[in-house]
């Protein structure tokens, strides 16, 4: 009820920036997790081990950085809506290129150039939409734009169960499936205004250099990027190793493996948009640390359920926490940066982040083997312990709820 509340008080040109950018994470999202529903298939077709293609998603997320920071800088000095839309195609296209990837290492080079690409939407679209809404209605945006996350997770289940239990196609299909976020950049053009503090800023001549705008802020930069390592070990150790969980250690079906994955982001997307209104009354902070230690008694039905049913329960409820916690992110780095590098500073550390935590999926891979193929304990280990260090990495850090985004002030 308070989203919508939110949503009905924004105005036609702010609703469409929020609705733009909250596609934009969700397809980008669509595009990645195509991916983790075909390991196996494309692990049979090249004829290697299960690890060696995770290396695709741990080349993808070390790419990010690198779009982060140049599309971020772009968008800094030439505004968010012409470069995000750049972004968005080239994501798109890229994706399409790995439906023809004649084998793993053409593959693997397609994969780390669409992390590029990738990396370079988040801070764009968070940074357009934060700065295109009123402060009182960045919390209940943030969880929306975060659920966007989930919400690709989603549509890849689907598409999964479209193409291989509806349609009998091959892994390949799932890649052509994915070009189709192009279609996003004619609703930026038509509908989307450029920033209005970017414009401000433009207007009053007031931009600086990324090094001026961050002299003085270095520690803040490096508690964004630790608290982004344990968000990603946080949501990539509990959603890129469940399909293969599913099927390789439940022996589940393809229809039951996108059931499941549905149900698992269908409660991602009630934590985001509940955690992200919620931080609006309690303070960043306290909601990023209580949707994590409320993970913490999910972890065993989550892993240990047994019967799909149980497995379903518990996938829902921790995946209400996980992106519960990261429906407070896009406001809460939006708020912790300087005007000036307000779409470069959050999804570089965000992506740098991401870096840190790139292994994931591979290191849960490797464990597994090492265990007789149980992922669900290395899982539910990983996750525990995660869930504490994000605890209280996210105590420790500032409250910064309701900063001005005047460029004066920044």
């Amino acid at each position: 009820m308070a989203l919508i509340s939110t949503l009905r008080g924004l105005d036609a040109t702010q609703r469409h920036t929020v609705a733009a950018s909250f596609l934009g994470w969700t397809l980008d999202a669509f595009d990645f997790f195509l991916l983790v529903f075909v390991l196996d298939n494309i692990a049979a077709e090249f004829q290697v081990d299960h690890t060696r293609v995770t290396f695709a998603i741990l080349l993808t997320l070390m790419a990010r950085p690198i779009g982060a920071l140049l599309f971020g800088r772009l968008a800094d000095r030439y505004g968010r809506k012409p470069v995000l839309m750049v972004d968005v195609v080239m994501f798109s296209v890229l994706e399409l290129a790995c439906a023809f990837a004649p084998s793993l290492t053409v593959l693997l080079v397609l994969r780390f150039l669409f992390g590029i690409a990738m990396g370079g939407e988040w801070g764009i679209g968070a940074s357009l939409a934060m700065e295109s809404v009123p402060a009182s209605a960045r919390g209940a945006v943030s969880g929306l734009l975060q659920s966007g996350y989930p919400c690709g997770y989603f549509l890849g289940a689907l598409a999964y169960w479209l193409v291989f239990s509806v349609f009998g196609l091959g892994w390949r299909a799932m890649f052509v499936v994915g070009a189709l976020p192009a279609l996003l950049v004619l609703y930026l053009r038509a509908k989307v205004p450029e920033s209005p503090t970017w414009r401000a800023a433009r207007d009053r001549g007031s931009r600086r250099g990324a090094l001026e705008a961050m002299r003085g802020h270095g520690g803040r930069f490096v508690y964004m990027m630790l608290l982004m390592a344990a968000f990603n070990m946080f949501s990539h150790g509990s959603q890129d190793m469940y399909p293969t969980f599913l099927k390789s250690q439940m022996h589940f079906q393809p229809g039951t493996v996108a059931l499941l994955t549905m149900v698992l982001n269908a409660g991602a997307i009630v934590g985001g948009l509940t955690f992200g209104s919620w931080s609006e009354h309690v303070g960043r902070r306290r909601a990023m640390v209580a949707a994590a230690l409320l993970a913490l008694p999910c972890i065993p039905l989550w892993a240990f359920g047994g019967s799909a049913i149980l497995l379903g329960v518990g996938a829902f409820l921790i995946q209400v926490m996980v992106q519960g916690a990261w429906g407070v992110v896009p406001t809460y780095l939006n708020e912790l940066a300087p005007h000036d590098v307000r779409a470069t500073l959050p999804g570089f550390a965000y992506q740098l982040g991401n870096l840190l935590a790139a292994g994931t999926a591979t290191i849960q891979s490797w464990l597994a083997g090492r265990h007789g193929g149980n992922y669900g304990l290395v899982m539910a280990c990983w996750m525990a312990a995660v869930a504490l260090a994000l605890a209280l990495l996210a105590w420790r850090g500032p409250e910064v709820r309701g900063v001005s985004f005047d460029p004066e002030r920044s």
